[in-house]
C-alpha cells in the first residue's frame, strides 16, 4: 500500500499511469500470440476449434505433438536440415563479416567509399530480387538437391557488415597502434582485440541472422526441389496441407516447436542485444 501511495504521490503520475498502462498493453500484444500457441498446441482437436475457445486446456494432451510426428513427414531430417543451415549461415557471415568490417572500419584503400556504397545498395535490395539468377547460377553448378543453395547466397550480410563497421569505428585508432607497437599482426589485432571489444554486436548479428535463417520459408522454397533437403518451416506447411481441414492443435505444436528454440536462445542474448544498439565509450 505504501508504494502505491507513494506512486500517486510523485509529479506528474497521470503521464507516468499512462505510460506503464501502454507498456503493459504493449507486453500483452507481443506475449498473447505466444501464450495462444502453446496453449493450443495441448489441446485436443475438438477443443481447439470450439467456439469460443477456451482460454485454457480443460484436458492436458500431447495429441497435437503426436500428429506431428506421426504424419508421414520425417520431422526430424526436416529439423536436421534446418539446424546445419542455421549454423553454416552463421559461422560463414562471421568469417565474411569480420574481416569487411574491420577493412572498412580501420583499413584505408582505393574507392574505399564507392565499395561501401555498393555493401550498403545490398542492404537495399530484397532477395526476392536476387532469386532468378542465383538459382541459375546454382543449377549450372549442380547445386540443387543439396542444401548449398541456402547456404552459400547468404554467406555475406551487408546489415552485418555495416552494424559490425560501426561497432568497429568505436574503438580508438590508439589501441591498434599500441597493438601494432607490440609487434601484433593484422589477424591478432582483429580476432584478440577487436573482437572481444565488439562482444555484444557481435552476439546481436548472430541472433539475427539465426531468426532469419531460421525462419526462412522463400528462399528454400525456391531453391529446392526435394524434400530431403527442406528444412522445418516447410514441414509445417506440408502438415496444413495434408490434414482436412486446418488441425489448429498438430499446427501450433509444429509451430512451438520451430519457435521455442528462438525463444531460449533469445532470453539468453537481449542483454547482449541491448548493448550491441547502444554506444559504449571505450576506456
Amino acid at each position: 500500500m505504501k508504494a502505491i501511495k507513494n506512486y500517486f504521490l510523485q509529479p506528474r503520475w497521470g503521464l507516468q499511469l499512462f505510460s506503464d498502462i501502454m507498456k503493459i498493453l504493449a507486453m500483452i500484444a507481443f506475449v498473447f500470440p505466444f501464450f495462444w500457441m502453446i496453449i493450443t498446441a495441448f489441446k485436443t482437436y475438438p477443443e481447439s476449434i470450439k467456439v469460443p475457445p477456451t482460454m485454457w486446456p480443460q484436458e492436458w494432451s500431447l495429441e497435437g505433438y503426436i500428429t506431428t510426428f506421426n504424419s508421414g513427414l520425417n520431422i526430424l531430417n526436416y529439423a536436421k536440415n534446418t539446424v546445419i543451415v542455421t549454423a553454416s549461415v552463421i559461422v560463414l557471415q562471421l568469417v565474411i563479416m569480420v574481416p569487411a568490417a574491420y577493412a572498412f572500419a580501420k583499413r584505408d584503400f582505393p574507392l574505399m567509399g564507392f565499395w561501401f556504397g555498393i555493401v550498403l545498395v545490398a542492404f537495399m535490395i530484397p532477395l526476392q530480387l536476387t532469386y532468378i539468377p542465383v538459382f541459375l547460377r546454382m543449377q549450372d553448378l549442380n547445386l540443387i538437391n543439396t542444401l548449398w543453395p541456402q547456404i552459400l547466397p547468404m554467406g555475406a550480410d551487408a546489415f552485418g557488415i555495416f552494424m559490425l563497421r560501426q561497432s568497429f569505428k568505436q574503438i580508438p585508432d590508439e589501441i591498434i597502434e599500441s597493438a601494432k607497437l607490440d609487434s601484433a599482426g593484422e589477424m591478432q589485432i582483429m580476432l584478440k582485440i577487436m573482437l572481444p571489444m565488439c562482444k555484444s554486436a557481435m552476439v546481436t548479428i548472430a541472433m539475427f541472422s539465426f531468426i532469419g535463417t531460421w525462419n526462412a520459408y522463400f528462399w528454400p522454397l525456391v531453391m529446392t526441389r526435394t524434400e530431403s533437403v527442406r528444412p522445418l518451416t516447410m514441414a509445417i506447411e506440408r502438415l496444413n496441407d495434408a490434414e482436412l481441414g486446418i488441425h489448429w492443435n498438430t499446427i501450433m505444436a509444429a509451430n512451438t516447436l520451430l519457435v521455442v528454440p528462438i525463444l531460449i536462445i533469445f532470453i539468453f542474448a537481449s542483454k547482449k542485444i541491448i548493448e550491441g544498439f547502444a554506444y559504449r565509450g571505450v576506456k
